[in-house]
């Protein structure tokens, strides 16, 4: 399963493995301290992703994150010093656990006023099935999830505002939550946004083509594995990503791990000087 990234390969596999399997590979497992108090690997991850794997079918589970991504989020939380996150697109919670542990790690404590972690999710089903898994990692108290249109409870947090906003809804509907972010003032002023699957196998084919793309476009033609939607999917993340990289409100960067995870850092004048 591909999110479990650190299940251990036999010396076979690994020899056997391409120069940038083994790379990331070796990455991964470097990523892990076992010093730490909070482990940088919730100890319940892989319950919870054999469990979706059970309920959704393992095409479908692949929507959780990785555990080298959890812990590359849990990194980025300390980094910040965050005390709130906003996810927008909860599904069964593995990524949620990993930032409540992040936030744990930052001495963050819930309150019976607020959780310090809101998701957003479409489905009751799966909202369901988080809240389960939340109990289990013993972080039921760090975690609120929002259940209806993104987009709609999205513009509802108005007055609120988040040090970590990581997106992974609906892929087309990304830049508006964009903007609804920015319009709103939702994002700190030192806070990050992680944007999701920003580079899977359908938009890489968009490399030079320009926004909006033309009825005429001729992508690149090239095989590709990954193509979760129709071929408006690629277009739609293109263009979200064409629009981010040209904003003058923010400065981005995409890494290429997984199937693409773009930062977002909000340019306000404080840290333009």
């Amino acid at each position: 399963m591909a999110f479990e990234s650190f299940h251990v390969r036999t010396k076979a596999e690994l020899e056997n493995a391409s120069s940038i399997e083994l790379r990331t590979y070796y990455s991964a497992n470097a990523s892990i301290n076992p010093n730490l108090a909070t482990p940088s690997v919730p100890p319940t991850i892989s319950e919870v992703y054999k469990d979706t794997v059970a309920i959704t079918g393992e095409r479908t589970a692949e929507m959780a994150v990785s555990q080298y991504q959890g812990v590359l989020q849990n990194f980025l939380v300390g980094l910040v010093n965050a005390k709130r996150v906003l996810e927008i697109g909860t599904f069964t919670g593995s990524s949620a656990i990993f930032f409540a542990n992040a936030l744990k790690r930052n001495g963050v404590k819930p309150t019976t006023n607020e959780k310090p972690v809101i998701g957003l999710d479409i489905s009751e089903k799966y909202a369901d099935v988080a809240r389960g898994n939340f109990a289990k990692a013993g972080v039921a108290d760090y975690i609120e999830v929002i259940v209806g249109d993104a987009r709609e409870n999205l513009a509802k947090l108005e007055g609120q505002t988040f040090d970590v906003i990581f997106l992974d809804a609906d892929k087309l509907s990304y830049r508006q939550y964009y903007d609804t972010i920015f319009e709103k003032n939702i994002l700190s002023e030192n806070g990050i946004i992680i944007a999701d699957n920003t580079a899977f196998d359908c938009v890489t084919p968009f490399i030079n083509i320009p926004v909006p793309v033309p009825d005429d476009a001729k992508p690149l033609d090239v095989p590709y594995a990954n193509n979760p939607a129709g071929p408006e999917f690629g277009q739609g993340i293109h263009e979200f990503n064409e629009y981010v990289r040209k904003d003058a409100r923010c400065e981005a960067v995409m890494l290429p791990i997984a199937t693409g995870i773009t930062l977002i850092r909000r340019i306000t004048s404080a840290n333009n000087n």
